[in-house]
């Protein structure tokens, strides 16, 4: 059972990333799609962001197929949960917002922290640390 909820967990993050990789490519800017959604931003920057979450959407689809491969997925997200945290309190991100709040991008960031707990909770649950 534990495995089941592992895979379609992976798949459904492959699923999340696939409508970021349109967000992005699109310029559709909602949160948790488009994570820093209210800031300046450069169109061609949003389609090199559009291609490496289809990098991502593969790693997890593979993930969901093949055990081996769940590792690395939870590299890739602990990496990524890590940056938009070093972002969130950075001087740049502070510089454009004019004193706006960052609390929406560390409410985003907290629901992919989460998404990698659950993850690996159910990584574990599974054993077979593959």
């Amino acid at each position: 059972m534990n495995e089941k909820i592992l895979r379609y967990s992976l798949l459904a993050g492959a699923g999340i990333f696939l409508c970021m990789a349109v967000a992005h490519f699109f310029g559709l800017k909602y949160p948790l799609l488009f994570v820093y959604y209210d800031t300046p931003f450069y169109a061609y920057q949003d389609k090199i962001i559009a291609f490496a979450l289809i990098a991502y959407l593969c790693l997890f689809v593979t993930a969901a197929r093949l055990r081996a491969a769940v590792p690395a997925a939870l590299v890739a997200l602990t990496v990524t949960v890590l940056g938009l945290s070093a972002v969130n309190v950075s001087d740049a991100l502070h510089s454009v917002l004019e004193g706006r709040s960052t609390l929406m991008y560390w409410a985003q960031t907290g629901i992919f922290g989460s998404y990698l707990g659950w993850l690996l909770v159910f990584h574990f649950r599974a054993g077979d640390y593959a």
